[in-house]
C-alpha cells in the first residue's frame, strides 16, 4: 500500500507541473492585461513599465519558474485586475464554492443510489418510469437552463426561493458559511440542485445498470438458493459489488462538480471560485486563472487517489491480489 501510494503521489507532481505548464502557455494568448489595466491610451513606456513591473517582460521559462516556484509555497502572486494575492481572493471564495459542490454531491449520491436501486428493483413499476424520465430530463437539458427554469418556477412565480446571491453568512475562525443561516440555507437549494442534478441522474442510470448485471450474478444466485431473504441478498450481497463502479463515478463527478460549478455560479451570481474565473477571463488575469487550473487539477489528483484507495475497502478481491503479489 505504501508503494501504491508513493507511486500515485510522484504521477501527481507530474500532472500538476504538466497542467501548470499548459495552463501558462495558454493564458498567454487571451489578452494582453497591461491594456486591461491601463487602457488603449496608454504610452507605449508606461505598458514598458507596467510589463517590467510585472514581470511580463521576462522569458517565457523565468515566467513560469517563478509561477512554479511561488506556487508550491501557495502563492500565486497578484490578481492583475484587483491587485490583491491571488490566495486571498480564493480563500474568500473557496468556502462558497466548496459549499455548494459538497451540497450538489450530497443531493446527488443520496437521491441517485437509492432510485437506482429502486428502479432495478422494481423496474416495472410507474414510480420507476417516473424515475427514468427524470434522469432523462437531467441528462438532456443543459444546466443554465435547467437554473434558469428553477428560478422561473421558485424564485419568480412561487416566491419560495432566492434567485440569486449566498444570502447572510456568519464566519467560523476564517471560514465564511451560509449553512448556519435560514436565508442561507434557502438560497443553497436552488444552485445545488441544478449543479447536482445531471451527475444524480449518471449515478441513478449507474447504480440500475450495475445492479440489474450483479443481480444476474451466479453468487446471488447462490445466496438465494440458500434461502437467505431479499433484503439481505439485494442490499448486502448486491448492492456492495454494485457500489464499487459507483464509487469511481461519484468521486470523479465530485471533481467536475467544483470544476464545472461556473456556469451555476453565473447563473445565480453564486460569490464563487467560478464566478471569480469567468471575471478573470474576461480581463485576462492570468494568475487567478492559472491558479483556478492547478487547484481542480489538484482536486482530481487527490479525488483520483481516493478513490483508488477506498476500492481496498470495499472490494475485497484486491485486497487479495495485492497480497498475492507479494
Amino acid at each position: 500500500m505504501a508503494a501504491f501510494v508513493l507511486r500515485r503521489l510522484v504521477q501527481a507532481a507530474l500532472v500538476m507541473a504538466a497542467v501548470g505548464l499548459i495552463a501558462f502557455a495558454l493564458f498567454r494568448f487571451v489578452g494582453d492585461p497591461v491594456v486591461f489595466m491601463l487602457g488603449q491610451d496608454a504610452t507605449p513606456a508606461e505598458r514598458a513599465a507596467m510589463s517590467a513591473q510585472l514581470g511580463l517582460d521576462q522569458p517565457f521559462h523565468v515566467q513560469y519558474g517563478r509561477f512554479v516556484a511561488r506556487a508550491v509555497q501557495g502563492d500565486f502572486g497578484l490578481s492583475l485586475r484587483q491587485l490583491r494575492p491571488v490566495s486571498t481572493l480564493f480563500a474568500e471564495r473557496l468556502p462558497a464554492t466548496l459549499e455548494l459542490s459538497l451540497a450538489a454531491a450530497l443531493f446527488a449520491v443520496a437521491v441517485g443510489i437509492p432510485m437506482g436501486v429502486y428502479t432495478a428493483l422494481k423496474p416495472r413499476s410507474w414510480l420507476s418510469q417516473a424515475f427514468l424520465v427524470v434522469s432523462l430530463i437531467g441528462v438532456s437539458l443543459p444546466t443554465f437552463l435547467i437554473g434558469i427554469l428553477l428560478i422561473l418556477v421558485f424564485a419568480v412565480q412561487l416566491g419560495w426561493l432566492p434567485s440569486f446571491g449566498r444570502g447572510d453568512v456568519v464566519m467560523l475562525g476564517g471560514w465564511s458559511t451560509g449553512l448556519l443561516t435560514v436565508s442561507g440555507l434557502k438560497a443553497l437549494i436552488l444552485p445545488s440542485i441544478t449543479l447536482g442534478l445531471f451527475q444524480m441522474t449518471l449515478i441513478m442510470r449507474l447504480t440500475r445498470s450495475e445492479m440489474l448485471e450483479v443481480l444476474r450474478a451466479d453468487h446471488i444466485r447462490f445466496a438465494r438458493a440458500r434461502g437467505l431473504p431479499d433484503r439481505l441478498v439485494h442490499f448486502r450481497h448486491a448492492l456492495r459489488n454494485t457500489l464499487v463502479p459507483v464509487i469511481t463515478v461519484a468521486g470523479l463527478q465530485l471533481g467536475s462538480i467544483v470544476a464545472f460549478a461556473i456556469i451555476t455560479e453565473t447563473v445565480f451570481q453564486w460569490p464563487g471560485m467560478g464566478l471569480l474565473f469567468i471575471q478573470s477571463v474576461m480581463f485576462a488575469d492570468v494568475p487567478v486563472m492559472g491558479a483556478y487550473l492547478c487547484l481542480i487539477a489538484l482536486l482530481f489528483v487527490i479525488i483520483n487517489l481516493v478513490v483508488d484507495l477506498l476500492y481496498y475497502a470495499v472490494d475485497p478481491r484486491l485486497r487479495l491480489d495485492g497480497a498475492a503479489a507479494h
